[in-house]
């Protein structure tokens, strides 16, 4: 790309973020809710509707000869409901569809990409004021913080993938089925669950002689070996207390709470990875064990709206013997970002600035995995209308560059 061209791409990505801003100054209206519906006199039985889109024009410098290096991507387009028929029983059930672009996009359709899929559908119990059981295809995440994040209101662009820790090895789309149980004792918050494992992963590789472990353990072993899969995390949350209603982490509340957290949490899959032996067509299981520690600070600064957000995450990943395979290895990550709301008026649209940066060790390598994101949120009504400009760049080998501008709208 010349000189001239990103100058070009560089004009075309402020006018749009400035654009909006000029008019988010006409209207700086605050949002008051979404489609709730309820379906008795005092509200106790209801239902609630939540949509959300998330487009993109991104720029990178890591492209196929002859592509372009800018590209149109719709990264989300969701809808959720949750239903409360009672006050005991909740049903969830959330669909659609992800990174939808010129290059998966189908003549009428019906390509793989263009189908809306179940991300979630579960239904769960409640067992006294605090607790609560549930089974499906569901979110009730173990290791961090990030392995159960929201994707309605990040403070980085997008989550750190290597965070999303098992997606596509045993879960779909970090969904996995199987039971959960949920609930707070004081200030502390749990939830633990028990999965049926995925048999047809993203890891089809079948295990070689003196190669590295891959992740085929219920594939490969069969199910009464592998079939099952537990996780579960636990945070303490010293300050304001967060809702543990549905599983969904919040990334940066923007200012309006007061929040510090500290939590752990596990996956363990027993036989879950799979080696060769010295045997001719042998195999031999290896337990997957996956281990976090993470802290979470948000806190209001001044009287006009100030606010600095930060998150560090320190994860322990064994997923067998020198397994290394896409954003998955056998190794460490420390991980971290921080964020500060600019102070302003109350009724103008917020400005975050902020940083991330992860190291990713792996077993099965002699260099890191770096990736340094740079980017600012300008907020027009909080997470309900936003725009965010990132700068991202990976380091494993060779170095990749990109540029995303992302308007997103939740209802």
């Amino acid at each position: 790309m010349t000189m001239k061209t990103t100058i070009c791409y560089g004009a075309l990505f402020c006018a749009l973020l400035f654009g909006g801003a000029a008019q988010a100054q006409k209207s700086p209206d605050i949002y008051k809710g979404g489609l709730k519906v309820s379906l008795n006199d005092d509200g106790s039985k209801y239902f609630r509707l939540i949509s959300w889109a998330q487009i993109q024009a991104a720029y990178s410098d890591n492209v196929a000869p002859n592509a372009s290096p800018v590209n149109f991507n719709l990264r989300r387009a969701r809808v959720l409901m949750y239903s409360q028929i009672s006050k005991k029983f909740l049903i969830l059930t959330h669909f659609g569809l992800n990174s939808l672009n010129a290059g998966n996009m189908s003549p009428v359709g019906t390509g793989a990409n263009a189908q809306l899929f179940f991300h979630d559908v579960w239904g769960q119990y409640s067992v006294g004021k605090n607790h609560a059981v549930g089974a499906g295809l569901h979110y009730f995440n173990g290791v961090s913080r990030l392995n159960n994040q929201s994707t309605l209101n990040m403070m980085t662009l997008d989550n750190n993938r290597q965070s999303w820790s098992t997606l596509g090895l045993t879960d779909q789309f970090a969904r996995h089925l199987g039971i959960f149980a949920k609930g707070a004792i004081g200030k502390l918050q749990y939830r633990v669950a028990m999965n049926d494992a995925m048999t047809n992963g993203l890891d089809m590789r079948d295990p070689e002689l003196n190669g590295g472990a891959v992740y085929g353990g219920k594939r490969l072993l069969g199910s009464q070996k592998a079939g099952f899969a537990y996780a579960g995390y636990f945070e303490y949350q010293f300050w304001d207390k967060e809702s543990n209603f549905l599983p969904f982490k919040v990334g940066t509340y923007a200012g309006s709470k007061k929040v510090l957290n500290v939590g752990a949490g596990f996956f363990a899959h027993p036989n879950g990875a799979v080696v060769a032996t010295d045997t001719v067509g042998g195999m031999r299981g290896e337990n997957v064990l996956l281990f976090a520690g993470d802290v979470f600070y948000e806190q209001p600064i001044g009287s006009k709206g100030g606010a600095i957000s930060a998150y560090a995450t320190y994860q322990m990943n064994d997923y067998g013997e020198d397994y290394l395979f896409s954003a998955y290895g056998t190794g460490s990550m420390i991980y971290g970002h921080v964020g500060y709301v600019i102070p302003g008026r109350a009724d103008k649209p917020k400005i975050q600035p902020y940083v991330s940066y992860a190291v990713n060790q792996y077993d099965a390598s002699n260099i890191n995995r770096n990736v340094l994101g740079v980017g600012v949120n300008y907020y027009l009504t909080g997470h309900h209308s936003k725009l965010t400009l990132e700068y991202k760049q990976q380091q494993f080998g060779a170095t990749t560059n990109g540029v995303t501008l992302q308007a997103m709208i939740y209802l």
